[in-house]
């Protein structure tokens, strides 16, 4: 088989595994995407709240130690 071929037949194996795929309907896509933007910013937000949290409590034992 040569390179040639093997191309050929990747490529028409591809084309057919893409007939196989069940693509989202638009509604799906859009209620996927607005949670995926809603998670992303609760996880945001959380990580931004401990960040703070985790900074004073450093910042409280340094100036205890210190």
């Amino acid at each position: 088989m040569t390179f040639k071929d093997k191309i050929t037949k990747y490529w028409t194996e591809t084309q057919l595994e893409i007939k196989k795929v069940a693509w989202p309907t638009r509604e799906e896509m859009i209620g996927s995407t607005m949670a995926t933007i809603v998670i992303s910013l609760l996880v945001a937000i959380f990580i931004w709240g401990a960040d703070i949290g985790i900074s004073k409590v450093v910042i409280t034992l340094f100036r205890v130690l210190a």
